[in-house]
């Protein structure tokens, strides 16, 4: 068997999913146009840099919605995955997932985005395992804006990985190959752990890194 891991803003979409899903709050009225902005902004300038403060991060970009309810926020996903992220999902990763799942590879999206945005976009792709960062609930089961577990950004990707192969009762060594496909060199610990990273549509950094290591270098959009 094969595990074929995928990271999902930059690499299957041509945007970042969690900073498109801020600007969407703000569209939508939920979130402030002035300040919300500013902070979705300078947090992801954060995350290009990589220096995220996750906590920080989550603490801030749920505030817009953990405390609505439930049916409101359901659907506000759905006019945002209709909107906002249906045009940007292209044929050409479709295609490499689909390809994956139909050699009969374990197939996983891997994102540091969370659960709440990403779930429905992985969904859309036709991916049952997500990978994705996990926000701490209360008793109510309502988001608190504090995360569950280890955040899945940079190492923390192995980590969320290896326990989900762990809860599926597998690991690394069970697969003939593994493959991870990412754009960003915040992932350079899973692409460093894989057999056959692949950088995709990758940053200037990454591709940097990627000529002087030998690793192919994979470009789905225009």
């Amino acid at each position: 068997m094969r595990l074929a891991l995928f990271d999902l803003d930059g690499t299957l979409l041509p945007i970042d999913s969690d900073h498109a899903f801020g600007d969407y709050l703000v569209q939508r009225g939920w979130a402030d146009a002035e300040h919300f902005k500013r902070g979705n902004d300078a947090f992801y300038a954060q995350y290009l840099a990589g220096r995220l403060d996750v906590p920080a991060y989550i603490a801030f970009c749920t505030t817009a919605w953990r405390d609505r309810p439930a049916a409101e926020l359901q659907a506000l996903q759905a006019d945002f995955i209709r909107e906002a992220i249906g045009p940007q999902l292209l044929p050409p990763a479709r295609d490499l997932v689909r390809r994956h799942q139909d050699d009969g590879d374990l197939v996983a999206i891997v994102t540091a985005t969370n659960e709440v945005v990403t779930r429905p976009i992985a969904d859309a792709f036709g991916v049952e395992h997500l990978i994705a960062l996990k926000l701490a609930r209360d008793h109510h089961g309502r988001v608190t804006g504090a995360i569950d577990g280890v955040p899945s950004y940079q190492a923390g990707k192995i980590v969320r990985v290896e326990q989900w192969l762990a809860a599926l009762g597998r690991r690394w060594d069970d697969f003939d190959d593994t493959v991870f496909y990412s754009d960003s060199t915040n992932d350079l610990p899973l692409l460093e752990r894989v057999d056959r990273p692949v950088a995709t549509n990758p940053t200037p950094a990454l591709e940097a890194i990627a000529r002087e290591r030998g690793w192919p270098v994979l470009r789905l959009f225009a």
